[in-house]
């Protein structure tokens, strides 16, 4: 192009102030990219919805406000229930990985089969709900209500067992570290190891374990609350406790798609 002429006006051109690499936008498009962070960001939106819903009631604020932010957290809790629709593929193939891959504790070994049984009851059991709820199936309300309770309860025993897995990969990861730490302590380390590596796995498996946790605690009221037809606990409660777990959910979520 001519040095007189003038290069036409893009108003898109902006896009060049995000420069040539932008680490922290493809983050977000491989965050968004997963079914799994898209879940996430609609149970963050879907339970603290019912706590941002109480505050308002309490403050007395328009009435029709809450009910905008309900019609956003009703569809987004529905379309988390639908994106599950494939849930019991990735299960059974987890099922065959442990069977070929079993971990070193027999405790572990037990509690993950009881897990994943649990769980050929709670995904079947949550697509039949849901397809009744839609007059997809034809269902009373009552009949899909019991479904939904029945799947809860599946959830309830994967969720109860999960504290039991996580508090025996403590006790392992406990085991293996003083273990290392005597090694390197006496010397007895092998020429193929590296200890700072080992470490490092091991702090990471550390942080996982808390991490996975704190969203446990935050599921374990909530699996209670579902498996009573009447429930437990008052919405905001319920809000609460799963946006608690979401945030957890959430920071997992981004540090998997880095």
């Amino acid at each position: 192009m001519p040095a007189d002429v003038k290069e036409p006006l893009n108003p898109l051109a902006i896009a060049k102030l995000l420069g040539p690499n932008t680490p922290t936008l493809d983050h977000f498009i491989r965050f968004f990219s997963t079914v799994r962070g898209t879940d996430k960001v609609l149970m963050f939106i879907s339970y603290w919805s019912k706590v941002v819903i109480w505050f308002l009631q309490r403050r007395g604020v328009d009435p029709k406000i809450a009910m905008r932010i309900q019609n956003l957290a009703g569809p987004a809790s529905d379309f988390r229930m639908l994106l599950r629709y494939y849930g019991l593929l990735p299960m059974i193939q987890y099922m065959k990985y442990l069977e070929y891959n079993k971990p070193p504790s027999k405790l572990t070994l037990h509690v993950e089969r009881i897990q994943n049984l649990s769980m050929l009851f709670y995904y079947p059991l949550e697509h039949l709900y849901w397809l009744g709820a839609h007059q997809i199936v034809p269902m009373t309300e009552n009949k899909a209500n019991k479904i939904s309770v029945w799947s809860c309860r599946a959830w309830a025993v994967w969720v109860i067992l999960e504290f039991v897995r996580l508090g025996e990969q403590y006790r392992v990861l406990k085991h293996r570290e003083t273990g290392l730490l005597k090694r390197i302590k006496a010397g007895d380390i092998e020429s193929d190891e590296d200890p700072e590596a080992e470490m490092a796995s091991m702090k990471a498996e550390r942080s996982s374990i808390f991490v996975n946790t704190m969203m446990n605690i935050g599921y374990f009221p909530l699996t209670l609350h579902w498996s009573r037809e009447a429930g437990l606990i008052p919405d905001v409660v319920v809000g609460m406790c799963g946006g608690f777990a979401s945030l957890f959910q959430l920071y997992a979520a981004w540090r998997d798609t880095a």
